[in-house]
């Protein structure tokens, strides 16, 4: 068997497990007497009511005569009703009835108790790995939501740490050093934390951690910007730019007139990133860190 049989044949597999586990295919979803595409249609009615059957049909992806018969069936049960629009007496406009809330109520608890005993015998740290693999799915197939960045909460400088000793060991073969030196400023950063005048941002996926960066007080005109870093999964989406752009924003706001920054030249999409900003570099200097020789530079973004 090739490669691409012996992966579809994975895949396939795969959806036969998912689909089995989580009970689409009995006959009505959750043990309710509406089939699988009705509750869809249900689910979606009381997020977005007042949609249109069209923009209904392209976010399922069914086609207009399906879904026409589909609406007609629910609205013949009870379940929705149609009102004109009255900025276009073509559309009508669909919500769930009375009875069609009550069933998204039921349909909805059901679904969270039957996705918490699927969850409950897993440990913690199973569920997190099983989050993680569904993130990778929703990843590479293209449906992931947007990310959101967020300020720091307990715990965030701890994983930080963690992920800057991983990342910079695992693509520079920096030593544990340098583990060392993230652990000291992420310390300090908590000890001697001045919520007017700093700052840690967590750009985050449905509670994964994507990127961060802090801005500290380095003088009463000057902030630092420290602790920059990506997922290698999240490059490319612009999150490093919009790390860099929450500190130069929220530096102005409080009214620092200089941001500065310490990084190495072999770090070299960083080093473009604080360019496009217009960073310039002040000073440089060879030093031996982390098990390697390097070149430190020193930038400067003037706020005035």
């Amino acid at each position: 068997m090739d490669d691409v049989s012996a992966r579809t044949q994975a895949v396939r597999r795969f959806n036969r497990f998912y689909t089995r586990k989580i009970g689409v295919l009995l006959e009505g979803l959750l043990n309710s007497p509406f089939p699988l595409t009705e509750s869809r249609v249900i689910y979606e009615l009381a997020q977005h009511p007042g949609t249109t059957a069209s923009a209904l049909g392209r976010t399922l992806g069914l086609d207009a005569g399906y879904m026409s018969r589909l609406l007609g069936g629910l609205e013949r049960a009870g379940v929705l009703c149609k009102e004109r629009s009255k900025d276009d007496a073509r559309q009508s406009l669909l919500r769930l009835t009375d009875a069609g809330r009550e069933a998204f109520v039921m349909l909805d608890g059901r679904s969270r108790r039957e996705i918490a005993d699927l969850l409950d015998p897993l440990s913690e740290a199973e569920q997190l790995r099983l989050l993680a693999a569904m993130q990778d799915i929703e990843d590479l197939l293209g449906t992931a939501a947007p990310y959101e960045v967020r300020t720091h909460r307990p715990g965030d400088l701890g994983w930080i740490v963690h992920r800057h000793g991983l990342l910079y060991a695992r693509e520079y073969g920096w030593d544990a050093q340098f583990e060392a030196l993230v652990a000291d400023i992420a310390a300090q950063f908590i000890r001697e934390f001045d919520a007017g005048k700093e700052r840690c941002w967590i750009a985050e996926r449905s509670g994964n951690f994507l990127g961060s960066v802090c801005l500290v007080k380095q003088s009463a005109e000057t902030a630092k910007l420290r602790l920059l870093i990506v997922e290698p999964a999240a490059r490319g989406l612009g999150i490093g730019r919009r790390l860099v752009e929450e500190c130069i924003v929220f530096a102005r706001h409080v009214g620092y007139r200089k941001i500065t920054l310490w990084t190495n030249a072999n770090l070299t999409a960083a080093v473009k990133l604080y360019r496009s900003f217009d960073f310039n570099m002040v000073h440089e200097e060879p030093h031996h860190s982390f098990g390697h020789d390097l070149i430190g530079q020193n930038w400067e973004l003037d706020l005035r």
